[in-house]
């Protein structure tokens, strides 16, 4: 039976929402715990400030904010959101972490949420499923229409490395240092339906010539099928970034909300060369160097074919998105990404600190469990 794509629904233009996909884990041992239906029950049982639900694994949830206009508005929610969750879990002896991959799980010990689509994915890809007990930041930004959230999602391609660095918090998986900064997007990558989105930039041609056509096949029935780096989602009228590692603090992960909703600001006054197919012949190089390096990768510019620095690129697209900031009040925002360029350094360098201080991996995680609850300096 033909399923035909949900009419992209007009939204308020650059309001921003996040979904964040947190680690549920044992405070003793700090591995991961298979805590989710018993945290779900506890938090049906009281108002959640925002919304809460399983994911793949019962080892973790995600949680939404509503959509926001304003920083300030969005990081008040996911504060007030991070307080209750840490009740919760006191009182069921869970702790609960960022991080976009927990370092020493393993992915065989994890059980697949009941839940009739989890299970079906299960059976679909086999032990990929488990192997996607990672955990990533998702931000929706609001479209007055569907042909301008097409044209943003393009036109962000030469930004996407930004977030991946930014955000990058997952160097260790099964129990070593991949030397990657952000390895939770390798498994993302092993699904057929990741990657990136074909150019279009009209609706009618991606749901016609292109939905349409990939529906007969079989292989989609809706956009949750699709694990593109961004994608639209029809249903909320909204473009989603994909990329992130979720953050160690909502802290962070309201700041990379707020970046992104300032460049489609700019990006949308149509003052940069137009997105192009061309543009994605260095997109695989520019993300596997901010996976890899982080803030220390190079990028090529898609218009240019130069190279640059990304911690340089990061720092001056900041000071250019200046007046964007302001004008939606996210000065504080770009304060804490820039000092986490210039000084700081990513999460994933405090992470590889952690586990040299603390001289294992269960300290690291430690850690992350400290920096959620904001109990220790980061």
């Amino acid at each position: 039976m033909t399923v035909a794509l949900e009419p992209f629904k007009a939204s308020h233009p650059l309001t921003m929402g996040v979904e964040l996909e947190l680690q549920l884990v044992n405070p003793t041992d700090f591995d991961l715990s298979a805590s989710a239906s018993d945290m779900l029950h506890l938090l049906e049982r009281r108002k959640f400030p925002g919304d809460v639900k399983p994911e793949m694994t019962e080892s973790m949830i995600e949680i939404s904010t509503d959509p926001h206009a304003r920083h300030a508005d969005l990081l008040a929610q996911l504060l007030h959101i991070r307080d209750t969750l840490v009740a919760a879990g006191d009182r069921l002896n869970v702790a609960l972490c960022g991080g976009g991959t927990h370092p020493f799980q393993r992915w065989f010990d994890q059980r697949i949420f009941a839940k009739p689509r989890f299970r079906k994915l299960s059976d679909l890809y086999g032990y990929l499923a488990k192997q996607f007990t990672v955990f990533g930041q998702h931000v929706h930004i609001g479209c007055a229409s569907a042909d301008e959230g097409l044209y943003l999602l393009h036109a962000l391609n030469r930004y996407l490395p930004h977030f991946i660095a930014l955000s990058a918090s997952s160097p260790f998986f099964q129990g070593v240092d991949t030397l990657f900064d952000s390895a939770r997007l390798n498994s993302v990558f092993a699904f057929p339906l990741s990657g990136r989105a074909p150019f279009l930039l009209k609706w009618s041609d991606f749901e016609h010539d292109y939905f349409t056509k990939m529906e007969k096949t079989g292989v989609v029935k809706s956009m949750k099928d699709f694990y593109w780096d961004i994608r639209p989602k029809p249903e909320y009228g909204t473009i989603e970034l994909r990329v992130c590692d979720t953050p160690l603090t909502v802290e962070r992960a309201a700041a990379l909300a707020a970046y992104l909703q300032a460049l489609c600001r700019m990006l949308l006054e149509r003052n940069e060369a137009p997105p192009s197919e061309d543009d994605y012949l260095v997109y695989n190089y520019n993300r596997f160097q901010a996976c890899r390096f982080g803030l220390d990768g190079t990028l090529i510019h898609p218009k240019t074919n130069k190279s640059l620095s990304l911690r340089e690129d990061i720092l001056a697209t900041l000071r250019g998105l200046e007046p964007h900031a302001a004008a939606l009040g996210s000065q504080a925002a770009f304060n804490e990404l820039h000092q986490a360029v210039a000084s700081e350094g990513s999460h994933a360098s405090f992470l590889r600190r952690q586990y040299a201080e603390e001289g294992g991996v269960q300290g690291m995680v430690d850690a992350a469990v400290r920096a959620f609850r904001r109990e220790g300096a980061i």
